[in-house]
């Protein structure tokens, strides 16, 4: 389907500059784009790239203007990048499937709303709720008593437990567990004994949950991932863990369980959270980090080692490994009585011992 600049300015809330009535065929990046495409340029920097593509027009803010109004049609923005990410929806793959298909097994108590679909051997189960147009994708679990709202996106092979409750304009990918039992059991005798999971799961509005993602149900109260939030594929969120409103958290990560993180954060890819940590608003890991305790204020946080050459990482290792030998607190102390004898040179030049320079000097 095509799209006219006029309309694609409307749906950015943009300006034309050139014939509003251009048909664009595709949303492709400035290497990529041909005469009848459209590419976006994100600030001064991508200007010669920008000169050199065939795109036929660009997304681009009001500086860049005169300079590239010679040589494209152009749609003006505030932000050009938000104009792209607006742009990508309407370029983007739709469902393959209509309406309800007769494969599916939905309980006769289950509330579907208007217009949704509901794609082959999916199950619905008893006092299921699902909002108007939602897409449950093939081979979907819902169990029973679980309520999604309205414009959810819910990929096959998405499974969703413990009466949890999830928003609006939600999008789930494939593989993901949602309410699955948390980990918890308790030590005694030498034996692990299983605590049953009580809780479940609150998910907010305009979440997104990426594929292989798994959210555990809570011990007693609920696990809580808050609006605007979004996982990254493969992520481990633990019982009874909060994460705030609009915080992304990047592939490989675990968050283990009762710990609280604020809204607006940023966790780095493969980051490793302990359990039952505050972290609050604000707050930006980078990836591997690893977190053992509370974080108290907001800032960018890191730990791990950056990668070094081989030779080096192994002189470095050696290194580590002389250091944990020597006890700091005597290091401590012979820093201190050298710190100490260094200001009192600096501050008594002419009291400083030479008893031993003058043993050492021969007579003429």
């Amino acid at each position: 389907m095509s799209y006219s600049l006029e309309q694609l300015s409307r749906h950015v809330q943009g300006t034309v500059h050139g014939d509003s009535q251009f048909q664009i065929q595709q949303l492709k990046s400035l290497t990529q784009a041909s005469s009848d495409d459209i590419a976006f340029v994100n600030g001064e920097k991508y200007l010669t790239q920008a000169r050199q593509s065939q795109a036929g027009a660009l997304i681009v803010s009001a500086d860049l203007v005169t300079t590239l109004a010679d040589q494209f049609q152009l749609i003006v923005v505030d932000s050009p990048y938000l104009a792209f990410a607006q742009m990508t929806h309407l370029f983007a793959d739709q469902a393959e499937f209509e309406g309800v298909a007769s494969t599916a097994k939905i309980h006769p108590s289950a509330i579907i709303g208007a217009n949704v679909r509901i794609g082959d051997f999916a199950v619905i189960g008893a006092n299921v709720r699902i909002g108007d147009n939602s897409q449950i994708f093939p081979q979907v679990h819902i169990a029973e008593n679980v309520t999604i709202g309205h414009s959810a996106w819910i990929e096959s092979h998405v499974s969703i437990f413990a009466k949890a409750t999830i928003g609006d304009h939600v999008r789930i990918h494939a593989n993901t567990v949602i309410g699955s039992e948390g980990f918890g059991f308790a030590p005694y005798q030498g034996q692990w004994h299983r605590i049953a999971q009580l809780g479940s799961v609150r998910i907010g509005n305009q979440v997104r949950v990426g594929s292989n993602c798994s959210i555990d149900r809570g011990a007693l109260d609920d696990t809580v991932i808050d609006d605007g939030v979004i996982l990254d594929n493969l992520v481990q969120v633990a019982h009874n863990v909060q994460i705030g409103k609009h915080s992304a958290v990047a592939a490989k990560t675990a968050i283990a369980g009762s710990t609280e993180i604020g809204a607006n954060c940023i966790i780095g890819g493969a980051s490793a959270i302990a359990g039952h940590l505050t972290i609050v608003d604000g707050v930006q890991l980078t990836g591997m980090s690893m977190v053992t305790k509370s974080i108290l204020q907001a800032g960018v946080y890191s730990s791990g080692t950056g990668s070094l050459d081989n030779t080096a990482w192994k002189k470095a290792v050696v290194g580590f490994r002389q250091l944990s030998a020597t006890p700091i607190n005597a290091l401590l102390k012979q820093i201190k009585l050298l710190t100490a004898r260094v200001d009192q040179l600096e501050s008594h030049p002419n009291n400083v011992d030479t008893t031993h320079e003058r043993a050492n000097t021969k007579p003429e």
